[in-house]
Parts: C-alpha cells; structure tokens; sequence
C-alpha cells in the first residue's frame, strides 16, 4: 500500500464521486476550505430554486424543430406560492388551457418543457436534449404535438397538457430539486395515455441529466427507446422497464 492510500484510504473514491467524502477534520470540525465550499454549493442549490426560465433564449433554441411553441403558466401565480402549494404546480391556468384548444387533434407525443425545482438545469440541458431526441422521433414517423414551455409547472402538469393535446404519451423535461453537488440537473418523466390524476407509478423517469452526470446522448437514446416501447406496448411506468441492449437467453 502506497504512503498515499495510508494517509487517505478513501482517496481512490474521489474519483467516482462528486459526494463529499472523506473531507478530513480540524480539531472537531471539517477544515475551513471544505465549511466554505459547502456553504457555496449550498447558494447554489438556493439560486436554483429561485432560478427563472431563459424564455427568450428557450424560444431560439426550440424554433430549429419547426414545430409550435407555446408559452403556459401553471395555477402558481409566483415561487412563493408554487413551494407553498404543489397542487397548483400541477394546473394550468384556464388561460393556458384554452391556449391548447387550437390543436386538439391527435399526437403521439406531446413534449413538455417546465422549470420545476431547477431552471437553470432547464436552460442549460433542454434544448440540448431534443436537438439530439426528435430527429430521432420524426425518423420513426411519430406525430409530435406543439412544443409547451411552462412556468411554475410540476411533473403532473405533464399529465393535464398531454390530455389537453390529445397525445398517447406525454413527456416532460423538468429541473430536478437541485442537491448540493448537481444544481443543475434535468429529469424526463414519461406518460403512456396521460390524463389528470396519475400518480407516480404511471410514470418512467430519467434523472441527473446534465454534462456531469448522464450527458446528453445515452438520455437521448434510452428515453427514445422507452418512447418507442411505451407507445409499441401500450403502458408506462411500473410495467415498462429499460431492457435496451440485454440479450434474451
């Protein structure tokens, strides 16, 4: 054994995680360098919290799709009330709902961007994400309906838009509660046959997307491979697992 690995046995570790370990002590504390990047990592985690959607930006980056674009607010009329009371996080406004009335025809896909815990993660990884995602979808000849960008919204809303548009499945791109080492995390959430007042189990989720964690490719390829099995077998959620590249014995 290495002096190295005698003094920090843990070392070794530190390359496979962002996590704070072995931190070391002063007397009975953690060393002044680590207190401070804790506490900064602890900002960062609030900023995203309070973090608002690039909507300009957002609107440049989803025009290359040439698709609609439409711009919803949930019933959380701010971010106080949207951390006080989830359940309007999960409603649009009648406003919203009527905006979706024009286009009411029959999708197969109903793509939902939203800010949820992270906005930042949303600017930094959306676009992205589908830059890589719907060509993949308009090759395999789905029918994609309007692109929603929505303010204020929780993964449910997926459920009342994808409804509201007619869509056999619905998806959501949405900020993930930030940690104190991923502030900018993205999840996707998927819903075969979405309808208002499904619960989690109805869902299949892909987290900790960003360049740090799952970068943007392999969540391209499996959400469009649980997209494809999904709509190919009619459910989501618990019944719908990630079997891409296992062999069959």
């Amino acid at each position: 054994m290495s002096e190295i690995q005698k003094s920090d046995p843990l070392k070794s570790l530190k390359e496979f995680t962002a996590a704070r370990i072995a931190i070391g002590r002063t007397g009975t504390s953690i060393p002044i360098k680590h207190s401070l990047e804790f506490k900064l990592a602890h900002a960062h985690a609030r900023d995203a919290v309070y973090s608002t959607l690039a909507t300009e930006s957002l609107f440049a980056g989803l025009a290359q799709f040439n698709l609609p674009v439409l711009h919803l607010h949930s019933q959380a009329t701010n971010r106080h009330k949207y951390l006080k009371r989830p359940d309007l996080g999960r409603q649009l406004t009648p406003e919203s709902g009527d905006q979706l009335k024009d286009y009411d025809t029959a999708y197969d896909i109903a793509i939902i961007i939203a800010d949820g815990l992270s906005a930042s993660a949303v600017n930094e990884n959306a676009v992205e994400l589908l830059r890589l995602l719907i060509p993949m979808l308009l090759d395999s000849k789905f029918k994609l309906a309007p692109l929603t960008l929505v303010e204020q919204g929780r993964v449910a809303i997926g459920d009342d838009i994808g409804f509201s548009l007619n869509a056999r499945l619905s998806l959501i791109l949405i900020g993930e509660r930030p940690g104190l080492s991923s502030a900018d995390s993205m999840g996707a959430y998927l819903t075969y046959g979405p309808r208002p007042g499904l619960t989690d189990e109805a869902r299949n989720c892909i987290s900790n997307i960003r360049p740090q964690g799952l970068i943007h490719k392999p969540a391209a390829d499996k959400l469009f491979y649980l997209i494809t099995e999904a709509l190919r077998r009619k459910l989501s959620g618990v019944g719908l697992k990630d079997n891409a590249g296992l062999i069959d014995h």
